[in-house]
């Protein structure tokens, strides 16, 4: 019989966060408490800009997209606001997030590893790049690794994609 396999990869819809940006965007140029205070919200290249005019607004403008992206079914591990803390530019506050898309080299090594130590024995893995291919003769055993890598606490967003 042939090995069954899936590949863990961590992508992000960018169609998805454009969407949150923009109805995001949309309720902050509405709210009645972001009235008068330059609170704004958008793409700057890769990176998505928050602007208000203090930093208690900018985090609130940040609550509001998070909000946004986790009812589209985005996780918020891939996104990457550095210290969470909005720096001041002249008159306004100025916060940067960016979002976080494949494994890094250090990350792949902790999902393989945290295979090989708690998963079924017959499972093997392979890093191939920015994803983690897994294989097994026994597809209850992937059924097993994806429940485990689901409750684990990573710090990196992973879609189980290519189950075959």
């Amino acid at each position: 019989m042939a090995d069954s396999s899936f590949d863990i990869v961590s992508k992000v819809d960018r169609q998805e966060v454009d969407n949150a940006l923009n109805q995001a965007s949309k309720e902050v140029s509405q709210r009645y408490d972001f009235r008068n205070v330059g609170a704004s919200i958008s793409w700057s290249g890769d990176a998505i800009v928050l602007v208000a005019n203090s930093a208690e607004r900018v985090l609130a403008i940040l609550d509001v997209f998070e909000t946004k992206l986790i009812k589209r079914g985005i996780s918020l591990k891939a996104l990457d606001t550095g210290d969470k803390e909005p720096k001041p530019s002249g008159k306004e506050y100025r916060l940067t997030a960016t979002l976080k898309e494949g494994l890094s080299g250090e990350n792949a090594k902790k999902v393989t590893k945290l295979i090989r130590d708690e998963g079924a024995k017959g499972v093997k893995t392979q890093i191939t790049g920015d994803e983690v291919r897994v294989t097994s003769k026994s597809r209850d055993d992937l059924q097993g690794v994806i429940a485990l890598l689901k409750a684990a606490d990573l710090d990196v967003a992973l879609q189980f994609v290519n189950y075959r």
